[in-house]
């Protein structure tokens, strides 16, 4: 199922523009989120739902969320989203991108 893509916020938004501008690294990256906004835009449900059981307190205080999506991107970066149903079409809410450390610590394993 198709779906449009939001960020959660106008900060997250700046840091994903931000990433054009930095290092190798950073610009790298940036294309593996566009690559991964492709891929959910043609498909919403394309990745691994995460178990509602464990999904972080965080993101339910800051963002409401009631379902949450992780997508796998290339040098164990993870893209987390959640799903809202749309008047007419699903919306992916990009809540946050982070490295595999950081992930394993967001999400306690």
């Amino acid at each position: 199922m198709k779906s449009d893509i939001q960020f959660a916020n106008e900060k997250l938004m700046g840091s994903f523009q931000k990433l054009s501008d930095g290092n190798y690294e950073e610009r790298q990256l940036k294309k593996f989120i566009e690559r991964a906004f492709r891929d959910i835009t043609e498909n919403a449900f394309c990745v691994v739902q995460i178990p509602k059981r464990i999904i972080p307190e965080i993101y339910i205080k800051l963002y409401n969320v009631k379902n949450l999506w992780k997508y796998n991107l290339p040098n164990a970066w993870r893209l987390i989203y959640s799903l809202e149903k749309g008047r007419i079409n699903i919306i992916s809410i990009i809540l946050e991108w982070l490295d595999h450390k950081e992930y394993e610590r967001r999400f306690k394993y």
